[in-house]
């Protein structure tokens, strides 16, 4: 097994556990309607253009832009109305020079027509003419054919997650069917002779399950589908039963609690004891969230997390999410642009050990301009601090610590 707390960076034990994946091959195609935060998994392709005439951006009057050239308030130019175009149906007839044809946001250009005045810019003198007091160029307020989308150009690629504007653009192109992989089921575990369900009032040395249901909460915010397997004595067989039951379920297996070094601590046994790889490392270079347990059964992670809560949610973002989200671990440079999105400046003092990655919890405000972070203290069992943070502050292992005044990338809750 493993040598106990040889611990690993961040990207080491995703590297690691990365070396004993594959992706999913499984497929399932589904409504469009239903597609919303799954994961794609081939490319598509735009069907038609989009939109698949010139149309008009604005109400107005479509004319030749020639036609404009020179008018303004003094000397406006002169057209004939020659007709009007209707929504829904192609213009029956070419505009003429010298003629402007009556248009709607949205409407179709008739031939001959390659701009649109806006009706502000107009004033009717009788129902078959009308004065433009603003001159256009060609293409203005225009969208032309296929300048949305081109037919057979590349719309989504295979692994991003489907969001409310990616269903818009599917359904422009005709697209009501979609390939994705099947929601990444993860099974929830908690371990310790400690913990009782929190329907209990706590014994004398009892307390009750809060990761269980938190990181029930953090699957599915990641758009995964969690399944509870409630509370596991500190006892090898009942834990090996319920890993067996839970890895023949689902895709991934976490549990919380049983990760650090202990004589009752008997997850990484357990875990080691279903087959091979089994436990890859046990121990990161982070934190909170050190005594984790890294480890693959046939094909399948088995991550053992920390029993402390915030250590808990931490090791989960860092090392289950990214699994559950996109299927695989993207490069740290990535990860940190998509994730650290915010930068704000630390108003305290905060001590890092140089060599190790520090998460910090952070509450965040806006004074004059500028975004702050504001760690906040407490200890990796309190659940409060977690409730209290607006987000996290990312410290790279090169920093021993950050003065106040710096900045840091945070990541918002």
């Amino acid at each position: 097994m493993t040598e106990l707390f040889r611990a690993l960076t961040l990207q080491e034990a995703r590297d690691l556990l990365a070396k004993h994946l594959s992706t999913s091959e499984k497929i399932e195609k589904i409504p469009l309607t239903e597609s919303l935060g799954r994961l794609l998994a081939a490319d598509v392709y735009a069907v038609d253009d989009v939109p698949g005439f010139h149309r008009s951006t604005m109400d107005g009057f479509a004319v030749q832009a020639k036609d404009t050239y020179g008018a303004s308030e003094s000397m406006p130019a002169y057209l004939s109305i020659a007709g009007d175009v209707i929504m829904g149906s192609a213009p029956a007839g070419r505009v003429q020079p010298g003629q402007a044809w009556r248009i709607a946001t949205g409407g179709m250009l008739p031939e001959g027509a390659d701009s649109i005045v806006m009706v502000e810019y107009t004033e009717e003198l009788a129902p078959d003419s009308v004065l433009i007091h603003r001159a256009v160029a060609p293409g203005e307020n225009v969208i032309r054919k296929g300048e949305d989308l081109a037919a057979g150009s590349l719309l989504l690629s295979q692994g991003r997650r489907i969001r409310p504007q990616d269903m818009g653009i599917l359904s422009a192109t005709g697209i009501t069917v979609v390939e994705v992989y099947p929601r990444c089921r993860v099974g929830i575990i908690s371990t310790g002779d400690e913990l009782v369900e929190p329907w209990h009032t706590p014994l004398p040395g009892q307390v009750r399950d809060i990761n269980s249901y938190a990181l029930s909460g953090a699957v599915e915010q990641c758009g995964g589908e969690p399944k509870y397997y409630g509370i596991v004595k500190d006892e090898q067989d009942q834990l090996t039963a319920t890993l067996v039951q839970a890895l023949e379920e689902n895709h991934i297996v976490i549990l919380s609690g049983g990760s650090s070094v202990g004589s009752r601590d008997v997850a990484a046994a357990s875990i080691t004891s279903l087959g091979q790889p089994g436990v890859l490392f046990h121990g990161l270079s982070i934190k909170p969230g050190k005594p984790a347990i890294g480890a693959v059964i046939e094909n399948k992670p088995v991550l053992g997390l920390p029993g402390h809560p915030a250590s808990a949610m931490m090791v989960f973002d860092l090392m289950v999410a990214p699994l559950i989200r996109y299927g695989r671990y993207e490069d740290p440079e990535q990860h940190l642009a998509t994730e650290y999105q915010l930068t704000a400046e630390l108003i305290r003092n905060q001590p890092s050990a140089a060599g190790r990655e520090d998460f910090v919890r952070v509450k965040l405000f806006w004074k004059d301009g500028r975004l702050y972070a504001d760690p906040v203290l407490g200890k990796s069992g309190l659940i409060n601090t977690l409730v209290k943070a607006d987000g996290l502050a990312y410290i790279p292992a090169g920093k021993e610590g950050i003065t106040a005044g710096e900045l840091v990338r945070v990541k918002r809750f």
